[in-house]
């Protein structure tokens, strides 16, 4: 009887060996932020749209650099540790410059022949968007702002606050109050010290600058409409301005690499990702947007974060190529002139 059940299993292996490197072949390593974004990528996309695939997701959680890092450091490795990479859009981008992602078209990934034009990237899955707004206080701020170039009057001295976190957009929009463009930030310097003198603060991280909103000593800033939309939730009396001069979008987007183990489940994935059943969560959650033509969302909850066709058609294509070129310039004058 002994030797019967100590050969049992062994008999048995054979039988139970392809059924588990099955179940590993169709795992999908999906490098993610935590959070808010990493439930609704189970709650919405994950559970009602991959598993019943047979595909089984497994999320890695940490910080866009030590994926950034961990790609690069891969980069000459046969397999890669993720299948699925989730960045922004311009390090999506960057990583597509560098030559690590797959090109995505509608042959690997179908849903991404939805996506909206002023959206599309050929190494990069747009996930869901935001655009960059002014927000301010109307008990504090009348009228309010209707472009960028508004935020510099005298009525706004000692009103203004920016997050850190968000230098190289706040560069961006002087840039375009000073008659510049996307590729050159040159031209915005003189409007930033301009700032400066109107008594602008600058806050550490994006909780810091929504405790000073919300207790007053900040009346006005450049922010996503997404944030604008949770503080509002959170109770910050905050309303949104989209600015005269087209919004710039912000993209949570996903890349695969070139050595990803299991680029079948990767693809798949990301098709999830742009599935029109999977965008609710996201906006209701988030107040972010979904990047394809064919999704829809309620009415009142467009009226707080959606695009009318014309800001649609404004959206302003932020230019990744100069960016990564001149970021070190670009921290060195907001560090040390701006903020000094």
């Amino acid at each position: 009887m002994t030797s019967r059940r100590l050969l049992l299993p062994t008999l048995l292996a054979p039988l139970a060996a392809p059924h588990i490197a099955n179940a590993q072949a169709n795992e999908v390593v999906v490098g993610t932020w935590g959070g808010d974004y990493a439930a609704l990528l189970t709650s919405e996309i994950e559970n009602p749209l991959l598993r019943p695939q047979g595909i089984n997701p497994i999320q890695e959680l940490g910080t866009p650099a030590a994926r950034k890092t961990k790609l690069l450091a891969e980069r000459t490795s046969r397999r890669g540790s993720m299948d699925v990479v989730c960045l922004g859009d311009s390090d999506c981008h960057a990583m597509g410059e560098l030559g690590l992602v797959e090109e995505l078209t509608p042959a690997n990934v179908p849903n991404i022949a939805h996506v909206l034009p002023a959206l599309r990237s050929p190494f990069t899955l747009p996930h869901i968007y935001s655009v960059r707004v002014m927000l301010y206080n109307p008990a504090t701020i009348a009228p309010p702002p209707t472009r960028y170039a508004d935020l510099w009057d005298d009525r706004f001295r000692g009103r203004i606050g920016f997050s850190d976190l968000l230098y190289q957009s706040i560069s961006e929009a002087a840039t375009i109050v000073a008659g510049g463009n996307e590729s050159n930030y040159t031209p915005g310097r003189d409007r930033l010290l301009a700032l400066k003198a109107l008594g602008a603060r600058v806050y550490s991280a994006n909780e810091t600058l929504a405790a000073a909103l919300k207790s007053g000593e900040v009346s006005a800033t450049i922010m996503w409409l997404a944030r604008g939309y949770m503080w509002r939730k959170a109770g910050i009396n905050m309303h949104t301005a989209m600015p005269a001069e087209g919004a710039t979008p912000y993209v949570s987007a996903a890349v695969v690499p070139k050595n990803a183990r299991n680029k079948q489940a990767a693809f798949a994935y990301l098709n999830a990702m742009l599935d029109p059943r999977a965008a609710l969560g996201f906006a209701e959650r988030m107040g972010f947007l979904p990047t394809t033509s064919n999704a829809t969302l309620p009415a009142p909850l467009l009226a707080e974060i959606g695009l009318t066709a014309e800001q649609q058609a404004k959206l302003r294509r932020p230019d990744f190529a100069y960016t990564a070129q001149h970021a070190a310039e670009i921290l060195n004058f907001w560090e040390r002139a701006f903020k000094a």
